[in-house]
């Protein structure tokens, strides 16, 4: 009770965070706290059936909270090194998640350079549906610009944010982080969002990023189009299939009946006509 904002994290595929997320989410629901789903999706490998349970359990949980965000394992594959063993592969899955929870949660409850209040969280979160989240890190000179680029091109982005009508962007850094630093990421976010959008964004200190500022974007208001996969570039060789040139049909040769067939004699001047008269 009392609860103004509940978190339900979970890899989605098993028992217990399969069946178990969407009953705790319509709680929460019901009792009035922002409702926030950060779940996995398996690895493909883990097989089919598992998948197949992971995906009715993404889309009952995705009628009960707020806002869901789903990760997909596969997508990790691209951030780690192929000799990364399977039980640590599960460990940055779980600490990707660990991330997108901190994401929302700190630009709320940790005081920095610029604050957030829970209620301006609650008009982009609320009832927002599917959202995508990116994570980027940045060093050296154009860091904030750098880590901005690496969060919305994130590998773990199902799709763009591209037309997002709603984003909450965190930016988090050292004690060297400064104003023009969180200018310029918020800036670079704003190139690629809808013109229009609600962007709510909060700075927050973290003295083990020394050198380095690491930018968390969670977007939401999608239409249908900007979430559809990418639609293959028509051109004029593949607009429409040429059909092929229609040829003339090969004139049907009658068997013969016998050997000694008489062939009229027109036709005997038409195959092999004559030479000139002398």
């Amino acid at each position: 009770e009392d609860t103004d904002l509940v978190f339900i994290t979970a890899g989605m595929g098993g028992g217990t965070g399969t069946g178990a997320a969407p009953i705790v989410a319509e709680v929460a629901k019901e009792m009035g706290a922002l409702t926030v789903g950060v779940v996995t999706r398996p690895f493909t490998f883990e097989g089919r059936r598992r998948t197949s349970q992971a995906e009715e359990g993404i889309a009952a949980l995705g009628s009960r909270v707020d806002t869901l965000i789903v990760i997909p394992n596969n997508k990790l594959l691209s951030v780690i090194s192929e000799q990364t063993p399977v039980q640590e592969a599960f460990k940055v899955a779980d600490d990707i998640l660990r991330q997108g929870v901190q994401g929302i949660s700190d630009i709320i409850t940790i005081p920095g350079l610029v604050n957030v209040d829970f209620a301006d969280v609650r008009a982009v979160m609320a009832d927002a549906g599917s959202a995508l989240m990116g994570i980027g890190m940045g060093s050296g000179k154009s860091r904030a610009r750098e880590a901005a680029v690496a969060a919305i091109s994130s590998p773990l982005l199902e799709s763009s944010i591209e037309g997002a009508r709603g984003v909450v962007l965190n930016i988090t850094g050292g004690s060297d982080l400064t104003l023009h630093e969180v200018n310029s990421a918020a800036e670079t976010v704003y190139e690629v969002v809808d013109p229009n959008a609600n962007i709510i964004f909060g700075a927050v200190i973290d003295d083990k990023l020394q050198g380095e500022i690491r930018i968390t974007v969670i977007a939401t208001g999608f239409t249908g189009e900007a979430q559809s996969a990418p639609k293959s570039v028509e051109t004029p060789l593949n607009r429409r299939p040429i059909a092929p040139t229609p040829m003339p049909p090969t004139p049907k040769v009658e068997p013969k009946s016998r050997p000694g067939l008489d062939i009229p004699e027109f036709l005997q001047r038409r195959r092999f006509p004559r030479g000139p008269k002398e």
